[in-house]
């Protein structure tokens, strides 16, 4: 835009603008140097939309857009943008910015930053933070990488079961500025959990009443060892804005809150999908990842996968003369093959999601594989009676069409009991079920669909191998 003189901010309806139109509007103020305008601008935008724009602008102007923020605001969009965005962030702020920042971001989101940082990036961020707020940092990064300890919060609010509500919301008032959520406040005596009050409740309470009077005390929590894929089923299960974390000795020392939840089922299932794709997963993002790093989590797959599929080949070279008889039978593999994985795929894929969500469980196996079973025959036989009739009309060959029917029935079967099966096993000896998705279980009922084929073939044509 080649003039910002007659532009008013405030009949632009930011909310229905793309992000290529805010960058444009961004890039072509700062050329301009309409740097209070741009300030109006980027405080009538979200936070994580903010940490967006910074993405598209070009680096050198990151510093210089980032001082326009509002103090709050800029807490806030840091702890939105990239890893590396906040890197870049981190090496161009004076010390005294620095310190700001820290000051204003929660706990948790500062452990997270400084998990991700180069060694001289955490020496800087820590030595821009008080003594008590680094012990606190130190207390979290004591906790497992994947533990609900390193996932809480301690910024939370605490109240006394002998307060009355009066003096509750007053405490709320009080130290509310400095906690990440206030919906829910635990009850604590001698540092031990013992209810919970939401807010809701407080402000339909009359003031006069104690908070023991209307505290829940079946509360659900987690201790701080406890693996962060089971915090997330918790969240998943009861809907929590927040769940309370307490040591060995049932003491409260944190909070893990639902934004933090969402974060690890992002990664969880990018975990989880990066797997069924036979890759070695990886945190960074898609761009932000080179191309030997790419290459590199995925060859190792690749290669298991195509040499596992040299089995196939050792078959179908065995039974070379059955082809030189009937070399008819050569062109039914890819349909067979294909069937067989796909078959097999559909299980493995609604086994491993029954597993993470906790629908199913290794106990429930001969459940599983019976239902499996069912599914198979009414599948096959579907899949046997099209196909049988379709080749004796093509082809005219009533043993091809008895052939392959009796395969299809067979290579199904065997599919779905290899795809139900290897998800529950793998669940059971600790690997993640994921591992086998559709490259694996396509390459194994590969070898079994091929062997199968060909044993039924011989049979019934009466050819000795």
């Amino acid at each position: 835009m080649d003039n910002f003189d007659n532009i008013n901010l405030e009949e632009l309806d930011f909310v229905d603008m793309d992000l290529e139109e805010i960058q444009e509007l961004a890039e072509g103020m700062l050329s301009q140097r309409k740097y209070s305008m741009l300030r109006q601008m980027l405080g009538n935008l979200n936070a994580a939309d903010i940490a967006l724009l910074f993405d598209e602008i070009d680096k050198k102007e990151i510093p210089l857009l980032y001082r326009l923020l509002p103090k709050e605001e800029a807490a806030e969009t840091f702890t939105y943008m990239s890893r590396d965005m906040q890197e870049t962030l981190i090496n161009a702020l004076t010390d005294r910015e620095l310190r700001a920042v820290m000051d204003d971001i929660f706990l948790d989101d500062t452990v997270d930053i400084i998990e991700e940082m180069p060694a001289n990036v955490v020496a800087r961020i820590l030595r821009n933070t008080d003594e008590e707020t680094r012990k606190m940092i130190n207390q979290v990064l004591h906790y497992p990488k994947d533990s609900a300890g390193s996932l809480m919060t301690i910024e939370y609010v605490n109240i006394k079961k002998d307060m009355t509500v009066g003096e509750a919301i007053s405490r709320i008032r009080q130290t509310a500025v400095d906690k990440e959520t206030i919906y829910t406040c635990y009850v604590t005596e001698h540092r031990k959990l013992i209810g919970m009050v939401s807010v809701k409740d407080l402000l339909m309470a009359e003031d006069s009443m104690q908070i023991e009077d209307i505290m829940e005390t079946n509360v659900i929590y987690t201790d701080t060892h406890e693996d962060k894929e089971e915090v997330v089923k918790i969240f998943n299960k009861y809907d929590f804005l927040a769940i309370p974390v307490v040591d060995q000795e049932e003491r409260l020392v944190g909070i893990v809150t639902f934004d933090d939840a969402m974060d690890v089922m992002q990664e969880e299932n990018t975990e989880d999908i990066t797997k069924m794709a036979a890759m070695t997963p990886t945190e960074d993002s898609y761009f932000n990842t080179s191309v030997f790093s790419h290459a590199r989590s995925r060859i190792g797959w690749l290669m298991v996968l195509m040499l596992s599929a040299t089995v196939s080949g050792s078959i179908i070279n065995h039974y070379q003369e059955s082809f030189k008889l009937y070399p008819l039978l050569v062109s039914f593999i890819p349909m067979l093959t294909g069937t067989g994985g796909n078959c097999g795929s559909q299980s493995s894929t609604l086994m491993i999601r029954g597993l993470s969500l906790d629908e199913i469980k290794f106990k429930d196996i001969f459940r599983v594989i019976f239902k499996e079973f069912r599914i198979a025959i009414i599948v096959s036989i579907v899949l046997a009676i099209v196909n049988g009739i379709r080749i004796f009309i093509q082809y005219g060959d009533i043993q091809m069409s008895v052939i392959i029917s009796l395969s299809l029935v067979a290579v199904v079967v065997i599919s779905k009991f290899i795809g139900c099966t290897l998800p529950l096993i793998a669940e059971h000896i600790h690997l993640d079920p994921a591992l086998m998705a559709a490259p694996l279980i396509s390459t194994i009922v590969d070898i079994c669909s091929t062997l199968l084929y060909f044993k039924i073939a011989t049979i019934v044509l009466h050819i000795s191998v």
